[in-house]
C-alpha cells in the first residue's frame, strides 16, 4: 500500500473516486440508551441505537449536533443504502462490514460502498467516544502508543495534526496495520476497514461531526474530543 507521509507515525491512505454524498434521511434521535455492538447483520440494516444520552458528551458535542449528526446524517446513509440493496439482491445477504469490503475495489458499486462504509464509519465513531473520556490511555494500548508511536503526547500531537490536515471531508483513524499502530486519514467515506486494517478509534471531520458547536475551528474539536471524549476501553477491546 503506497503510503504518503502526514506526520511522524501516520499516513494518507489511498484516496479513491466518490460519487456525490448521501442526502439525509429523517430519523428520530434515540438516546440514553444501553451500548450495541459495531457488527450488523444483513439487509434491511438497522440504526444502531447511541451508547449514551443525546446530551451526554455535553459540552464538547451538544445535543444539537447528534441530533442532526446521528438523527440526520447517519439515519440517512442508512436509508439509502437499504434502498439501494433492494435493487441488488446478490448484496442483500451480506453483513454490513463484509459490505463494505466487498463494494470497495468495485467502481461500479461506488454509490453503495459510501452509503455502506459511512453506516459503519458513524456507528464507530459514536463508540470511539464516551462520557468523562479523554485524556492518557492505560494498559496495553498504552504500551502499544509507547512503543509503536513515542508516547502519549507524540500520539496526541501526531494524530491532531492528522486529522486537522484532512483535506475536506474524512475521518482520523487509529488503526493496527500488521502489528504495528498507525495513524491514518481517510476522504469522504473511506474506511481502513476496507483495506484490510484493523481499526481501534475514529474522529469524524466532516464539517457536520462539529460545525454547529465550533464553526471553522476544527482544531479546537480535536483538541477537545482528545482530551474529554476519546473511550480508551473501546481501542483497548479492538486491539484484542
Amino acid at each position: 500500500m503506497s503510503r504518503s507521509s502526514t506526520s511522524a507515525g501516520s499516513y494518507a491512505l489511498p484516496r479513491r473516486a466518490f460519487l456525490a454524498g448521501a442526502a439525509a434521511g429523517a430519523a428520530a434521535l434515540a438516546g440514553g440508551l444501553p451500548r450495541v455492538s459495531i457488527a450488523q447483520g444483513a439487509a434491511p440494516h438497522e440504526l444502531p441505537k447511541l451508547p449514551y444520552a443525546d446530551n451526554a458528551l455535553d459540552p464538547v458535542i451538544s445535543a444539537r449536533t447528534l441530533e442532526f449528526h446521528y438523527g440526520k446524517h447517519h439515519a440517512g446513509y442508512l436509508t439509502n443504502l437499504n434502498n439501494q440493496l433492494k435493487t441488488t439482491p446478490e448484496l442483500a445477504g451480506l453483513k454490513l462490514e463484509e459490505l463494505v469490503k466487498t463494494t470497495a475495489a468495485n467502481p461500479n458499486r461506488t454509490p453503495i460502498f459510501n452509503n455502506a462504509a459511512q453506516t459503519w464509519n458513524h456507528t464507530f465513531y459514536w463508540n470511539s467516544m464516551k462520557p468523562g473520556g479523554g485524556g492518557q490511555p492505560t494498559g496495553k494500548i498504552k504500551a502499544k502508543i509507547d512503543s509503536d508511536l513515542g508516547g502519549y503526547d507524540k500520539f496526541k500531537a501526531d494524530f491532531h495534526a492528522n486529522a486537522l490536515g484532512q483535506f475536506a471531508s474524512g475521518w482520523g483513524w487509529l488503526i493496527l496495520d500488521g502489528d504495528k499502530l498507525r495513524i491514518v486519514r481517510t476522504g469522504n467515506a473511506d474506511t481502513p476497514l476496507a483495506q484490510g486494517k484493523k481499526c481501534l478509534l475514529t474522529i469524524d471531520v466532516w464539517e457536520h461531526a462539529y460545525y454547529l458547536d465550533y464553526q471553522n475551528r476544527r482544531g479546537d474539536y480535536i483538541t477537545a474530543w482528545l482530551d474529554k471524549l476519546v473511550n480508551w476501553e473501546f481501542a483497548e477491546k479492538n486491539l484484542g
